[in-house]
């Protein structure tokens, strides 16, 4: 602490790290370890995407649909589980870690990526409410270790977290749809100061620059798509006024405690999953399917909206919000926000682009409210439910902005304001739940 507080007199430290011949090797590291992770990362979110298009779309029209029925996601949901079962209770690494834990953790070790990446395909291509920032992450931190031998990262115990950082943020470079996106992420959730958070900084932005640059060429080249989340067309903003503040910190309110009810329901599911892990995954998976074709049922409208990641739906709301009624909306939310419980605590992905979704979905639904407006509303749940569930604000403000493109100038203000509302929402939400099993354990014991 007194070495930070000295304020100039840090700085003649802070130009010894970057001088040092090891931390020069770092870098040097990160930027050439960013083309083979981008690359790769780059294939594993193309392979995916086109699962996905042919599970959803080419494969229902094959057999005569105009798009998938209502029942599609059992079957392929239940597929999902049975892959899934033996990946998680077998193979090392059991496919990652359980998406309601986050996105932190140790770096994934190189050993650990084969169950990380089939357990990836086996869940998210089938309808597993859950996105690919979690596993791309693993898979960027352990090809990152790859390139240094175990024994020197048990010599170095700072050099594994910092190159698998690296490595994590040259994976989701883009799929957040900003390389700075993913940089802040890595910086924020790391919760340094000083020369540590300068030892960390230039590693990640270099390494996301340079994953940046892979994604787009290659993407150019090749012409696949990777399925970013992305905007291409967002509501017309203007400048937020008082009303857009009065109804959007209690929209910020209840977006936080829909993102913290599923966030427990996972951590239940988690638990389930715990003991007979093979078949409960299954049983998980099944209900998943049940919740989407809940969805499709009571709206007729595609399952695939209320299945996968949500990016490809987050961008036709946001096209035209009009097309969807507010019926339609709350449905969204309540059966794709139960699927996001329950495959939280027990399939493999990551869980912040189904998040997004729900909390645009809720800003859209509210958008017809007195003075508020659809652009308003999305902008703020869009703040929202990034806040909710990463617990990151100045992340969650930057990647709103990113999603609103030219439209974020004017909407930033009421973005910052949903993010902050947003965030200490949900941390006293979550503080209230861990307190409360505390206090009826204390006052079951005091009545004894």
């Amino acid at each position: 602490m007194a070495e930070q507080a000295a304020g100039p007199d840090s700085a003649p430290g802070i130009r010894a790290l970057l001088r040092s011949p090891g931390y020069g090797r770092l870098l040097l590291v990160s930027a050439l370890v960013g083309v083979p992770v981008s690359l790769a990362a780059f294939g594993f979110v193309g392979l995916e995407h086109e699962l996905q298009h042919w599970v959803w779309e080419s494969a229902p029209e094959a057999l005569g649909y105009g798009r998938a029925p209502w029942w599609w996601p059992l079957p392929a949901l239940a597929l999902a589980g049975l892959l899934l079962a033996p990946i998680v209770t077998r193979m090392p690494g059991r496919g990652g870690h359980v998406p309601v834990h986050g996105l932190g953790g140790p770096p994934t070790l190189p050993v650990e990526v084969p169950s990380v990446v089939l357990a990836a395909l086996a869940s998210l291509p089938l309808g597993a409410v859950l996105g690919p920032e979690a596993p791309l992450m693993a898979v960027g931190s352990g090809l990152a270790l790859l390139t240094v031998g175990r024994a020197r990262r048990a010599a170095s115990p700072r050099l594994a977290p910092m190159l698998g950082a690296a490595g994590s943020t040259a994976a989701i470079s883009t799929i957040f749809g900003s390389p700075l996106v993913a940089a802040v992420m890595m910086i924020e959730a790391a919760g340094l100061g000083g020369p540590q958070l300068t030892l960390l900084l230039l590693p990640c932005l270099l390494s996301s620059g340079v994953g940046a640059l892979v994604f787009t060429g290659f993407g150019h080249w090749t012409g696949l798509t990777i399925g970013a989340l992305t905007l291409p067309s967002v509501p017309k903003a203007s400048l937020p006024d008082a009303a857009d503040f009065l109804w959007g910190v209690p929209l910020a309110v209840v977006i936080a405690v829909v993102i913290v009810a599923g966030q427990t329901l996972g951590h239940r599911f988690a638990a389930f999953t715990a003991q007979r892990t093979a078949p409960r995954t299954v049983i998980c998976a099944v209900l998943v399917g049940l919740c989407v074709a809940g969805y499709a049922v009571v709206t007729g409208r595609s399952p695939e909206e209320a299945a996968l990641s949500g990016q490809a739906t987050l961008g036709q709301l946001a096209a035209d919000p009009q097309a969807w009624p507010v019926g339609a909306l709350v449905a969204l939310v309540v059966f794709k926000g139960l699927g996001w419980g329950v495959a939280l605590g027990s399939l493999r992905g990551g869980p912040i682009f189904p998040a997004v979704l729900l909390g645009a979905a809720l800003g859209v639904a509210v958008g017809g409210l007195p003075g508020l407006g659809v652009a308003a509303g999305l902008a703020a749940g869009l703040a929202a439910s990034s806040a909710a569930v990463t617990r990151l604000p100045v992340t969650s403000t930057v990647l709103a902005s990113s999603l609103l493109g030219d439209q974020a100038v004017d909407s930033v203000p009421l973005v910052i304001v949903c993010a902050v509302v947003a965030f200490l929402t949900a941390t006293f939400v979550h503080r209230v739940a861990a307190e409360a099993p505390e206090g009826r354990a204390g006052g079951s014991g005091s009545g004894g």
